[in-house]
């Protein structure tokens, strides 16, 4: 049985994983072989079909570092990382692979405490952990299937996530990501619902379907299907599974018979993360981002017209090249106008090989404070989300003692035992302005 610890980079209040300075997170086997995530869920999922392939392949004594690229502090945080693991176990094998080490092998290959680094194609392949060579990373870009060894469920003692898609067929200019992931490949329908499918037999009460731009599944696929078919074909083919989340979806894709089944479909979570990175038109235009402010702001308004109860989430970068503080305002007054109640804010981090990098930048000290007033922002949203929450009931899955995670994304705390994985009936009673406090009523 694995254990996590989380290993907080700086002394500053935890982030989220998937933030700029988020936590690392380190799982540790009785074989001794840790896997250390950096970035997004995706990466967790993922270092879990590592461990699982360490485990099959015998692995022992080794340190694998899962890497994220998304920002130059990511970057640093993994080579810091990577000298403080050889000095604390000279013996293991440390092993480097993810986004960071898909973009630039050679440097950490160049790193004297590295043994090997692998590609994000080979990171859980049959035998890759075992490799004698120095680098094993092939072009991204020539991968045109989602390796099946990453379709399977990854399971926390809640939930279980299905990985449906990998990399992304779009160039956004602040972005290195699709040259870490490669283009965009889909999962073929029938595996995803076979797998949900197994998964709703063991017990799990809610699915994540997750993916680096989960919103383009089925465009790479004969017939091009869509996400909202694919979602419909799971609902109806696996009747007894009472909940399905979506990961981060992109707003300028949402297509109609998803938006048909947030309106119809109780099964379907009413919570949508939305990859939105900015409010200003002109600051998405340079970005390179598909949809328009107004855009955002419509879809929110129209899924809120038919599902009232859904929360959103979202994405958003402070400081992006060019950013006046005009255009700053612009995405500061989007959070209340779309009624955000979770972000995700990331201070902009220049990424060589990316155009933005080569865009006047905004000075640092501009950035954090933007960075800042946007995460204040983000919890006086938060707070209005969770006023509304007091006196109702809510369905919870229970995530660990004493936690329990609400359809629309709302995490409750509750007094009492109950075990994982199990959806509790609870009577919010108020708030302490991160989560509702609530009394269980079943």
């Amino acid at each position: 049985m694995a254990t996590y610890t989380v290993i907080k980079a700086t002394p500053k209040p935890k982030p989220e994983i998937g933030e700029e300075g988020g936590p690392a997170v380190v799982s540790s086997g009785p074989d001794g072989v840790q896997v250390v995530t950096f970035g997004c869920r995706l990466n967790a999922y993922e270092s879990e079909a590592i461990r699982a392939r360490a485990a099959a392949d015998g692995v022992t004594d080794a340190v694998v570092f899962n890497t994220c690229a998304v920002t130059n502090e990511a970057v640093r945080q993994a080579r810091q990382a990577i000298r403080k693991a050889r000095r604390e176990r000279p013996g293991a094998r440390v092993i480097v692979t993810g986004c960071a080490a898909q973009v630039d092998p050679a440097a950490f290959a160049a790193m004297p405490e590295v043994d090997l680094v692998l590609g994000n194609a080979e990171k859980a392949a049959p035998g890759a952990l075992l490799e004698t060579g120095r680098v094993r990373v092939n072009d991204i870009m020539s991968v045109k299937e989602t390796a099946g060894h990453l379709i399977d469920g990854l399971k926390d003692r809640a939930r279980a996530y299905v990985e449906v898609q990998n990399g992304c067929d779009h160039r956004c200019t602040f972005c290195i990501i699709p040259y870490g992931r490669g283009n965009s490949r889909s999962a073929p329908a029938a595996e995803v619902v076979e797998q949900v499918r197994k998964l709703a037999a063991e017990g799990y009460q809610e699915v994540v379907l997750t993916g680096v731009d989960v919103t383009s599944w089925g465009a790479d696929l004969p017939e091009q299907p869509t996400l909202g078919q694919l979602v419909g074909r799971i609902l109806r083919m696996v009747p007894d599974l009472p909940r399905l989340r979506l990961s981060s979806i992109d707003a300028a894709e949402i297509d109609p018979d998803l938006f048909a089944l947030l309106e119809t479909e109780p099964r379907l979570m009413p919570y949508l993360h939305l990859s939105l990175q900015a409010g200003d038109n002109m600051i998405l235009k340079r970005m390179k981002r598909r949809h328009s402010r107004e855009d955002a702001l419509k879809l929110v308004a129209e899924v809120r017209r038919v599902r009232p109860d859904t929360a959103f989430g979202a994405d958003l970068i402070a400081g992006f090249p060019t950013e006046s503080d005009e255009a700053f305002e612009n995405t500061l007054r989007l959070v209340e106008e779309a009624d955000l109640a979770f972000l995700h804010v990331f201070p902009y981090s220049p990424r060589p090989g990316t155009p933005a990098a080569r865009m006047p930048p905004v000075k640092g000290p501009l950035i954090k404070d933007r960075a800042r007033r946007l995460r204040e922002a983000g919890q006086r949203g938060l707070e209005r989300h969770l006023e509304r929450q007091v006196g109702r009931l809510l369905s919870g899955l229970v995530e660990r003692e004493g936690l329990a995670r609400a359809e629309d994304f709302t995490e409750i705390r509750f007094e009492g035992e109950a075990p994982a994985g199990r959806i509790v009936a609870f009577k919010v009673t108020g708030h302490d302005g991160a989560r509702v406090i609530a009394e269980r009523v079943s």
